[in-house]
């Protein structure tokens, strides 16, 4: 089955940063809401699909919504903005990087910081901070005071783009997800228990939408859906990988949130054998996913796993994630689904 880029590239390209996942909700529910049972929106603006299932058990399924991503602080009486981060970022990345800030309407900006020319041999030796960015909006303070109001949010502006058997963007973490979660839903005919697949919210800030659809859904198991390190690029160890792109879905076994039940994780296995598709291991030591949300927010906790994307360059505008894995994670999450019912 060919992917659908066109409607991925809509999902990664269209701006959510933590707490403003509007247009990516709205978008969602009207992708979803012809496939599915119900859908509810709740207080912090998770949607939940609800497909009904051979048994009323619930499985939840959580991708989330939200980008890495900028609040304004501060204008400056020149007009520059500085901001605080929403998610994590690699300071090097930002350099000559072009934003939207997502005032009282959408403006472009730049992200700008001072000339290597003028640096110090010192500052020049220097890491990068966050601290050291400003944003660039080419309008005078008057002009940049009376269309971004303190509080707007920015994000990350760059086009989704095909590159061999691989697809690239900003935001593949998490909207490949989203659209992995959108499709197996789509595919989705004959669940063995009742499914909860939830879009949430404010992932990037601490698993925080997750955790509150999981509290309020109490389901019996859970899977998260997120991309996870592929450092398979050049001077890489192999102890250091992760996972590499090409090589298949990954099914998590533990990150630095979760370790994932070794029931799921076995039952992850057996379906992907079954199913010839291919599948690599994943362990991430540093970072987590909205299944630690949904693992430990329910009573008596939820035997939980993950099925994750291979992804270079994350946390940047140039993440990248290949075809074959994606299609695989999708085929495996809707085999998984029909076939809950044999994990004991």
């Amino acid at each position: 089955m060919q992917l659908n880029t066109s409607l991925l590239a809509t999902i990664c390209e269209t701006p959510g940063a933590p707490g403003h996942e509007d247009l990516v909700r709205d978008l969602v529910i009207k992708e979803i809401t012809p496939h599915v049972d119900h859908v509810e929106v709740d207080a912090m603006g998770n949607v939940t699909a609800i497909k009904k299932g051979r048994s009323s058990k619930k499985v939840m399924i959580a991708a989330h919504m939200d980008e890495i991503g900028f609040i304004v602080t501060h204008v400056d009486d020149n007009g520059f903005c500085r901001i605080h981060t929403l998610g994590g970022f690699d300071p090097k990345t930002l350099t000559a990087q072009r934003v939207i800030v997502h005032g009282k309407k959408d403006v472009v900006g730049v992200m700008g910081s001072k000339p290597i020319h003028i640096m110090s041999p010192e500052e020049r030796n220097k890491a990068p901070k966050i601290s050291d960015y400003f944003i660039d909006l080419g309008m005078s303070a008057e002009e940049v005071r009376e269309l971004i109001p303190i509080g707007s949010t920015v994000t990350r502006e760059r086009g989704l783009i095909e590159m061999g058997d691989c697809v690239n963007c900003k935001s593949i973490d998490n909207r490949v997800s989203v659209f992995i979660l959108i499709e197996a839903l789509k595919q989705l005919k004959d669940p063995a228990y009742d499914v909860y697949g939830v879009f949430t919210v404010q992932e990037e800030v601490g698993i925080r939408g997750a955790m509150v659809a999981a509290h309020a859904i109490q389901p019996d198991f859970g899977l998260g859906l997120d991309t996870t390190i592929a450092f398979d690029t050049p001077g890489a160890q192999a102890h250091e990988k992760v996972t590499s792109l090409g090589k298949g879905t990954a099914i998590k076994i533990m990150d630095a949130s979760a370790i994932c039940d070794p029931r799921m994780v076995t039952f992850l296995k057996k379906v992907a054998d079954e199913n010839e598709i291919t599948w690599q291991p994943e362990i991430l030591t540093a970072g987590g996913t909205d299944t630690s949300g949904i693992q430990r927010m329910t009573e008596g906790g939820v035997i939980s796993g993950a099925i994750s994307i291979p992804t270079r360059h994350i946390h940047s505008v140039i993440e990248m994630a290949h075809k074959q894995d994606i299609q695989g994670s999708i085929d495996l999450l809707k085999v998984a689904l029909e076939r809950m019912d044999e994990l004991a």
